[in-house]
């Protein structure tokens, strides 16, 4: 224990170690996400419309895999360090069989509900009619996207985080490649876009796939005469829900400023698809500070559990520094080319004339952002994960929504559309407010009754104890 790189590597150098792995896979991960909107920008702004419409249930159906993944991988981690390989084995085929479970989930609602998702957010038929192509071929297929993330996580939590970028990177490069051939060469528009993404997918699945069966020793995957053990399950989702459900609440944020961007902005869809292109964007921005955040984790856990409080505050406090850093940097550049980052979309006059502007003022919200997401890694750290559930909730439902809902209104009355924006901004603030507060809270409760410098020796308790 003692020698373990948690506990005696200067912490700068510790933090950078555990999480550039992590921020390469989630870049590679905001690539895949991006390509689709690029490409099919060449079609037409309704084509880009019709996917940015069907993020919101796309997200859904990732948030769900993703959270899957989380429980799993927490319970496998317990499994393993408590020398149980059996148990690791039954926990990764259970999060398999759940994958498999999520898939079939995703393609049942998306085939009985795509059409009244995509009317109630437009009447345009061009774009309910793609938007409904698009997400039903992604979540009928999605079986690879299921598999591929449990897969992954089943690398990652077996200590082979470099594995699974390689099937991330494969996937993002098959979904380049394909992209252009299915859209453009073989005229199927955003179908085409949609194909070549399941396809990459596959691709990443079928390499995770083979990078657990061949490469993690730590697991043996049998799946002859598999019967589900419920109890795991549920453990798995006591511990990965709140992941699920942070998910499900940016989709349903994402839905809900759609509808009030097409009711009360001037531009309408182009509004909508404007505020698509900044989702797109901003990616490249937040994903490194959540892997910055994915490496925080455990260098905060270990340290709780050696007693070392010096060490957990000394690592919250510069992944803080270096979120913000991360976070002003992107601000920097939302501010200084938006128009550039906007014609990566083939963007039209229009379009500029709403996202130049949307960009510079959501970005504002930037400053503070990297400290909450910070912060919020010391709750998941010390196993306080509801409080970043709350804080999402009150963020994204209680302030930015009705700010949203206020200022569009508002803004539509007085002639300025840009007014909406400032409700991210208004919303960042507010969430720094109960962030620290419910930072405080976790400081006096848990953080500060932790040993400065490591916990005390056998002796040191018996002294204490005879006095």
């Amino acid at each position: 224990m003692k020698d373990n790189k948690l506990g005696i590597m200067p912490i700068s150098k510790l933090i950078w170690n555990m999480s550039l792995p992590i921020i390469v896979s989630m870049l590679v991960q905001a690539l895949y996400n991006i390509v689709d909107s690029v490409f099919v920008s060449q079609v037409s702004e309704q084509a880009l419309t019709a996917v940015t419409l069907a993020f919101p249930a796309q997200n859904l159906m990732i948030g769900l895999a993703t959270g899957t993944a989380v429980g799993v991988n927490a319970l496998l981690g317990r499994a393993l360090g408590a020398g149980d390989g059996k148990r690791a084995d039954q926990v990764a085929i259970n999060g398999i069989f759940l994958a498999v479970v999520g898939f079939v989930l995703s393609a049942v609602l998306a085939l009985c509900f795509a059409g009244t998702f995509f009317r109630t957010q437009t009447d345009i038929d061009y774009i309910v009619d793609n938007g409904i192509t698009y997400l039903r071929i992604c979540c009928c297929a999605s079986l690879g996207m299921f598999c591929q993330i449990m897969f992954e996580r089943l690398l990652q939590g077996t200590g082979r985080s470099i594995l699974s970028m390689y099937t991330q990177g494969l996937g993002a490069i098959v979904n380049i490649v394909l992209d252009p051939i299915f859209i453009f060469v073989f005229k199927m528009g955003v179908a085409g876009a949609a194909v070549a993404t399941v396809i990459g997918q596959f691709c990443g699945c079928g390499l995770a796939l083979y990078m657990n069966l061949r490469k993690n020793h730590d697991l043996h995957l049998r799946f002859r005469g598999f019967r589900p053990d419920w109890k795991i399950v549920g453990n798995i989702y006591a511990i990965g829900l709140p992941s699920v459900v942070m998910v499900a609440i940016g989709s349903v944020m994402t839905f809900c400023m759609n509808k009030i961007l097409i009711t009360y902005h001037s531009a309408r869809e182009t509004a909508a698809t404007a505020f698509g292109i900044y989702f797109k964007l901003n990616s490249f921005v937040f994903m490194p500070v959540f892997g910055l955040n994915n490496g925080v984790v455990p260098i905060v856990a270990y340290n709780y559990g050696a007693q070392n409080r010096r060490r957990m505050m000394e690592t919250i406090k510069r992944s803080a520094i270096y979120a913000s850093c991360i976070m002003v940097l992107g601000m920097a550049i939302f501010w200084a080319i938006p128009g550039t980052l906007v014609s990566i979309f083939n963007a039209t006059e229009t379009m500029k004339q709403v996202a130049v502007p949307a960009l510079r003022i959501i970005s504002l919200s930037f400053c503070t952002a990297g400290a909450c997401i910070a912060l919020g890694s010391s709750f998941q750290a010390l196993g306080k994960s509801v409080y970043s559930m709350i804080t999402s909730i009150i963020r994204q439902l209680v302030f930015l929504v009705p700010i949203a809902y206020v200022l569009a209104r508002y803004g539509q009355s007085i002639g300025n559309d840009d007014l909406v924006w400032w409700c991210y901004p208004i919303a960042e603030i507010a969430s720094l407010g109960v962030t620290m507060l419910f930072f405080l809270r976790v400081y006096r409760t848990v953080i500060a009754k932790v040993p400065l410098d490591g916990a005390p020796s056998l002796e040191e308790q018996e002294l204490e104890a005879e006095q």
